[in-house]
């Protein structure tokens, strides 16, 4: 059975689309409920227009505070039938109420590699600071930001001189790959967890070879 998620994003959607791209074409176990921005005119809202998805606005400066706005978000997920939440360049922190409405059950990408250079800026500090390879991580949320356990990592090398737009676009290019993947394994119930250990039950699915221009574990499988 497919599994059924809901997105939320703030902005372009990029992440988005790569999960709406995949459940079109077949390779994707998902059923996408509902796509949720903060954010009037965000991005999100015309990727999820276009393909006929389900989408709506909740404008979060319409709430008294971050509670409230949570728990409105929450119930609206609850009856769109979600079981899994997946956060796609969604800039507010949760709080603990939504947080333990989808306990074990909300994840969300992180442009760096985990746990250096959390926080908004994660592409831009890591090539701030001089670092040879970056990457990106897809994680399980927790009340601290971007501190749940890592369900699969993507590294790519940082080349001397280069500037934050060449690196963005080598990583988003990898996240787009690496969130379907974790969806994917979510979907096929093979993602367990004991702690902050996450464990991946073996598939019948090839392996993706990485090259030198990236890295991924654990590895990608075919159609990713």
């Amino acid at each position: 059975m497919p599994l059924n998620i809901a997105i939320l994003a703030s902005g372009n959607g990029s992440n988005a689309q790569a999960m709406m791209d995949k459940a079109a074409a077949g390779t994707l176990d998902v059923n996408i409920r509902l796509v949720v921005s903060n954010r009037q005119g965000a991005g999100v809202l015309d990727r999820a227009r276009k393909v006929g998805l389900p989408h709506l606005v909740l404008d979060h400066t319409a709430w008294s505070d971050r509670a409230a706005y949570d728990g409105a978000l929450a119930e609206v997920l609850r009856k769109s039938g979600a079981e899994v939440i997946a956060l796609a360049g969604y800039m507010r922190l949760l709080s603990p109420c939504f947080l333990k409405a989808f306990e074990g059950r909300v994840i969300n990408i992180h442009p760096a590699l985990l746990p250096s250079f959390a926080g908004l800026h994660g592409g831009a500090d890591a090539l701030a600071y001089g670092v040879s390879i970056s990457g990106c991580t897809v994680h399980f949320v927790e009340e601290q930001m971007d501190s749940g356990p890592v369900i699969i990592q993507a590294a790519v090398p940082v080349n001397a001189g280069e500037d934050i737009e060449c690196l963005m676009e080598r990583l988003h290019a990898m996240e787009h790959r690496i969130y379907p993947q974790a969806l994917q394994w979510l979907a096929q119930g093979r993602i367990t967890r004991a702690g902050r250990q996450v464990f991946l039950a073996p598939g019948n699915e090839r392996r993706v070879r990485s090259d030198g221009d990236w890295f991924v574990w654990p590895p990608l499988e075919e159609n990713f």
